[in-house]
This record gives C-alpha cells, sequence and structure tokens, in this order.
C-alpha cells in the first residue's frame, strides 16, 4: 500500500480531524479513490519508533507549479502561512536545493480513518535487514514526449545483492529530455543523502549527461545551468559518486518508473 509520511505534530492535527491535506512534490502518482497509509513519524530520527495509526482516503488531487500555488491553499498544507519564502524553506528541508518556482507540486486532500490498533511503520526488507547501507546502485531516468514536452523522471535504487531499495517516479510538466534527466538523478542523490548513503554508482542512458557531470563536456545549455550546479554540489556530500552510461536496455528499471508518471495522467492534462 503507499505510504504518506508526516511529522509527529502534524500527524496528530490529521488524527484529530484539524487537518485533512498536505503539499507533496514526490506525490508516488496518489488518485482521487487511493487509500494510503499515514505513517506518524513519533522520533523524526528513529524510524523503528514510526506508527502507522490508519488511513487516508485520497478525495482530491491537484497539481500545481509552485510559483502559482494560491495562497490559501498553502494556509492549508503543514506550512501553515502565507509566505511562498516560508513554504519554498520548508519544502527544500525534505526534497533538497532543487525546489524552485517551476517546481511541480500536489496538493492532496484527504479523509481520515483509524485503525482499531496503530501497527509499526514497517522498513523496507532490504534496509531492515541493513541498518547502515555503505553503497547502493542508483538507476536513474528522464523523459520527454516532445522534447520539449510532457515529461517525467525516475529512479530505482539497489543494493549490491541488487535488491531494490527504493523506487520513484514523478510528473514534471512541460521540460525537455535532458532536464528529465537531471531531475531524476538529482532525486535520487538527494533520496541517498537523506539516508546517509556515503557511496554511490549513478548509471544513466544518456551519455550527454554523463560526460557532463564527468567534466569532459561543457554545459552549453542555459537551461541545464541550474540543475547541473545542483547536482555538482550534492556530490560533495557523498564520499564517492561514479558516474557511468548504460544502453537503455541495462535501465529499464528506472524508465518503467517515467512511463509509470507519464501514463498515469490524463491525455488532457499532458498538453497544459
Amino acid at each position: 500500500m503507499k505510504q504518506l509520511k508526516f511529522e509527529h505534530k502534524y500527524a496528530k492535527d490529521i488524527i484529530s480531524g484539524a487537518k485533512n491535506t498536505t503539499l507533496r512534490i514526490d506525490d508516488k502518482n496518489i488518485k482521487v479513490g487511493d487509500k494510503v497509509q499515514l505513517v506518524d513519524k513519533t522520533n523524526v530520527n528513529d524510524p523503528q519508533q514510526w506508527q502507522v495509526p490508519g488511513e487516508l482516503k485520497v478525495f482530491s488531487a491537484s497539481e500545481f507549479v509552485l510559483s502559482k500555488l494560491p495562497s490559501e491553499l498553502i494556509k492549508s498544507s503543514e506550512i501553515n502561512s502565507l509566505s511562498k519564502e516560508k513554504l519554498y524553506e520548508f519544502l527544500r528541508r525534505f526534497y533538497g536545493e532543487s525546489v524552485d518556482e517551476d517546481t511541480v507540486v500536489s496538493l492532496i486532500s484527504f479523509e481520515f480513518k483509524p485503525y482499531d490498533q496503530p501497527v509499526p511503520y514497517m522498513l523496507k526488507e532490504s534496509l531492515k535487514k541493513n541498518s547502515i547501507i555503505k553503497k547502493v546502485k542508483l538507476y536513474a531516468d528522464g523523459g520527454s514526449r516532445g522534447n520539449p514536452g510532457p515529461s517525467a523522471a525516475g529512479f530505482v535504487i539497489l543494493d549490491y545483492d541488487d535488491k531494490v531499495i527504493e523506487s520513484w517516479n514523478k510528473y514534471l510538466g512541460v521540460t525537455t529530455n535532458n532536464q528529465a534527466e537531471y531531475h531524476a538523478f538529482i532525486s535520487g542523490l538527494e533520496w541517498c543523502k537523506q539516508k546517509n548513503i556515503p557511496e554511490v554508482d549513478v548509471f544513466l542512458d544518456s551519455l550527454l549527461v554523463v560526460n557532463q557531470m564527468k567534466g569532459k563536456f561543457k554545459v552549453k545549455n542555459r537551461d541545464l545551468w541550474t540543475l547541473y550546479e545542483t547536482a555538482k554540489r550534492l556530490q560533495g556530500a557523498f564520499k564517492s559518486i561514479n558516474f557511468t552510461h548504460v544502453p537503455r536496455e541495462l535501465n529499464k528499471l528506472a524508465d518503467a518508473e517515467v512511463n509509470k508518471a507519464l501514463d498515469a495522467v490524463k491525455g488532457e492534462d499532458l498538453l497544459q
């Protein structure tokens, strides 16, 4: 089942009925009618103590470009403020410095249904077995139907036993293939940074992006400058990062995540 995680204070507001919305960037393709587990991060630094007190039934899911998000919707979310500067600061805590005015966010509204008894939060199997993960493989991909056109990013992270640790995708709106490629592996690196994983081997099927990250190619396209600079800053957070170009047929897991995100968006929305 899909899950939405909340800091303890906001989870309590949801359980009491005081709040019923959340702003998300990595929305896991949550749609109207979905039932999603509420994860209460009772101790934010110790997932072993997190609990699942119930489910959220989604009755509304809308996307907005961050700069055009109505102020009244900002106040309805976790931030509880009308300041867009505060909103950007809040989102960057969870999604990294790549959050900007062009980022697409989802406003998800739901109804909380409690369980008879809260259940413990279950870590993914590979994370339970490896409380400290030293090195992972990050397969990332981005795609645009039109270039530029409706785009999405996706990544899959595996341990060195080739077990999937995390998979993720996100619809980006209208971008280019190369922008989507950057969004994909930046999001993967930010996930690894949050999990304190020191070494990452990145696999991409974009030879251009790999060579730019290796310093072999200059970044001539202005639309990629900010993304490139964000990626280079992220490199400094790791003990080791290696970029490897792979053929598309060896990047099928990440490619599948991209297509999930694109296929989940209605045809008319893809053209907006």
